[in-house]
């Protein structure tokens, strides 16, 4: 590959994070539209690495091409997500299963249990950080049951699901559920209660789901407010 069009991969990469983590933050809605031209402009790039970074959004199931009429970032589909969530709670119900059926002590978990069994006083009410721990809870306890093929999966499944879980957490009884309910989790595994965890991850998502269901055009509106004012802060 020649440098000039390794620069082209180059750029067409930072704008393809770029442009998705619009997408998480509700600077680019579901539903909306723009044209290849106007994120060239906004980025300072030609429209090569431009069609690059959006074609790969589109095979990634961001971002859909309306042709003639440019792209839209694509419309909340809620069918594929319950999807998305039945699939979630299957991998994360057998990485539970091997992780207490697992010999060793299970001293990969340490980070989990420092992040997430704490005194009241001392936890976390920032929706977005929590959210970020929260996606670092489910990922860390995929990883640590080591299979490798199970957490590629995981990861991807938890991309897809990213912008969604983030508007789980504009509330504070959800950021207090979650460290309860994070909490028991670890603990029945820890214990090698391997029905009991599965019970309570089950449960977890469920409530993570059913927030989900009651997400609003209004709410995404919100969200998009938020994300703007704390850019300008």
């Amino acid at each position: 590959m020649n440098a000039r069009a390794k620069k082209t991969e180059n750029l067409a990469e930072r704008i393809y994070l770029a442009l998705k983590q619009d997408i998480f933050d509700f600077r680019l809605m579901p539903g909306d539209r723009f044209s290849e031209n106007e994120v060239a402009e906004r980025v300072g790039a030609s429209r090569t690495p431009v069609r690059e970074a959006l074609f790969r959004l589109q095979r990634e199931g961001y971002v859909d091409v309306l042709y003639r009429s440019g792209w839209q970032v694509k419309p909340f589909d809620f069918k594929y997500f319950e999807e998305l969530y039945d699939v979630r709670t299957i991998l994360e119900c057998a990485a539970v299963r091997k992780l207490c059926e697992q010999q060793d002590e299970l001293s990969n978990l340490d980070d989990l249990v420092a992040t997430w069994c704490l005194p009241v006083a001392q936890r976390l009410s920032d929706g977005v950080t929590v959210s970020g721990l929260d996606e670092r809870f489910h990922t860390r306890l995929v990883e640590a049951a080591g299979n490798h093929e199970m957490a590629r999966i995981h990861h991807d499944l938890t991309e897809r699901l990213r912008i969604i879980r983030r508007l789980d957490f504009t509330k504070p009884p959800r950021i207090e559920a979650t460290y309860n309910e994070h909490q028991a989790v670890l603990e029945a595994i820890l214990h090698r209660r391997v029905e009991q965890a599965q019970i309570l991850l089950r449960a977890h998502i469920e409530e993570s789901r059913n927030e989900v269901r009651k997400i609003t055009v209004h709410m995404l509106h919100e969200a998009r407010m938020s994300s703007q004012q704390a850019a300008n802060h």
